[in-house]
């Protein structure tokens, strides 16, 4: 991916009403991400065959990518505890981060919200072109 920035989104799981809302927000905006140059990858636990069915159910023209080992995610530190119906659960915390052309790590979001995230990281991009 040298040459292009990247954005890698972790999310919690394929077809939640969050993750969705984010997923469908960073497809609107690929146009505008590829122009500043910008590649977008979503991830999570979940299996390929999840994200297909994800893929293919809201049109996403974008990949997303599975960690189900999660090594990925534990070099983002991005598995955290999280309340789940009053019951502690190791989770992904939604964390967006942001890779410029030399690899470098330019951009680190942790604990976002879904609505808007998409649009924030756009403008982000924008910023550091």
């Amino acid at each position: 991916m040298k040459g292009q920035k990247v954005v890698l989104y972790f999310y919690p799981k394929d077809s939640t009403p969050g993750c969705t809302v984010e997923g469908i927000d960073f497809n609107r905006l690929k146009e505008k991400f590829a122009r500043l140059n910008t590649v977008v990858f979503g991830i999570s636990r979940d299996s390929l065959a999840s994200h297909q069915k994800f893929i293919h159910k809201f049109r996403f023209r974008f990949d997303l990518l599975s960690d189900a080992d999660e090594k990925i995610c534990q070099l983002f530190d991005v598995i955290k505890e999280k309340n789940m119906y009053g019951k502690k659960v190791m989770g992904i915390e939604r964390s967006t981060f942001v890779i410029n052309e030399d690899q470098v790590l330019i951009g680190e979001f942790r604990k976002v919200k879904a609505e808007g995230h998409a649009e924030a990281i756009l403008e982000f991009v924008k910023e550091n072109s």
